[in-house]
């Protein structure tokens, strides 16, 4: 048989049981980096943050928040809808499927993005959108459209970085009064059409062979001017040689022609006998070279008397001895054949 309860301890027994239940009921826990927005009788209360926190039951309750995730399956992405009472405030990252993109050129291509954003305002995340994963992830799209659509397709693989900076750009606004920070767009794959990927193709190697042809007609141009300089210097000196030899040579031959002058003493007959001998020795050591050049070889008449001339002085070299000395002087100082072979 039960002990008999007075009417004043079952009302306690009832309060202790209820008062357990509240504290159970509105005991919420909330873990780094998340938080909850709390709604009493149908209206925004508090945003619940880290740590140990106390509700009211049944007149506060979370309000869920809807995001929308993709699971990749495949090469597909698939698109779960869920509702979360936590919200989390960490950076997320979004991968949405492709999305064809007409450029200023008239090429269709298919671009595949990534965002990654954060929410910083969890009750405007909650109120003043109705999903805003998928709100975020429409503005996106039709941001990527209108960016890419206003350039070219080789402009959007030199400058992937600016796309991306365009992009995050114009989302900044909209998606802060949604709650949301838009950290960064990302182009991961830019999917193009077969006949405009061998077209592309094409036109890499033709600029590969273009620019083999520049290199080596720039080598070929380096090439031939270095070679004509060398030419020209070599042909400078060559000319500064020739002159200094020239210029020796002529004052070789007038210190002979002076010192045989000299020797043969004053007078016009003296001067012209030793310009004919000289002459005529030159005369001489040109025929072997004349010969070489055809089977038939001409004197000049006036020859006659260069021979003449040095007939002469080889009657002067029998009389006087002192001639072959001078001779041998004139030629040691450098003058021409003729002056120093005088002595024979």
């Amino acid at each position: 048989m039960l002990p008999y309860l007075s009417p004043g301890l079952v009302i306690a027994l009832v309060v202790v049981v209820l008062a357990l239940i509240v504290v159970l009921k509105g005991l919420v826990i909330v873990q780094e980096s998340e938080v909850i927005v709390i709604e009493r009788l149908g209206a925004y209360h508090r945003t619940l943050q880290r740590g140990v926190n106390f509700i009211i039951p049944f007149f506060d309750k979370p309000r869920p928040i809807k995001m929308v995730r993709y699971q990749r399956s495949g090469q597909d992405l698939i698109a779960l809808l869920s509702q979360e009472t936590r919200i989390d405030l960490r950076e997320s990252v979004m991968d949405f499927p492709s999305q064809p993109v007409v450029t200023t050129d008239n090429v269709t291509v298919r671009i595949d993005g990534a965002i990654y954003f954060q929410i910083i305002d969890p009750a405007n995340a909650v109120y003043k959108i109705e999903n805003m994963s998928q709100a975020v992830e429409v503005l996106a799209k039709t941001t990527l459209r209108s960016v890419v659509g206003q350039m070219e397709l080789d402009k959007i693989f030199e400058s992937r970085a600016e796309v991306n900076a365009k992009i995050k750009e114009q989302m900044e606004e909209p998606a802060s009064k949604w709650g949301v920070a838009i950290n960064r767009i990302e182009v991961q794959d830019i999917e193009m059409p077969e006949e405009v990927k061998e077209a592309m193709h094409l036109q890499m190697s033709a600029e590969r062979r273009r620019r083999a042809t520049v290199t080596e007609a720039e080598g070929d141009k380096a090439a031939a001017i270095a070679k004509a300089q060398g030419q020209k210097e070599s042909a400078i000196l060559n000319a500064q040689g020739d002159k200094e030899a020239a210029i020796l040579r002529a004052q070789g031959e007038s210190r002979s022609i002076e010192l045989v002058l000299n020797a043969m003493g004053e007078g016009e007959k003296n001067t012209k006998d030793v310009i004919g001998y000289l002459l005529g020795q030159s005369y001489i050591s040109m025929l072997p070279q004349m010969a070489k050049d055809g089977e038939r070889v001409f004197v000049p008449y006036e020859s006659s008397a260069l021979l003449g001339a040095m007939g002469a002085f080889r009657d002067l070299n029998a009389d006087d001895g002192a001639l072959s000395d001078i001779a041998r002087r004139a030629a040691a100082s450098g003058g021409i054949t003729g002056a120093a072979t005088a002595q024979g």
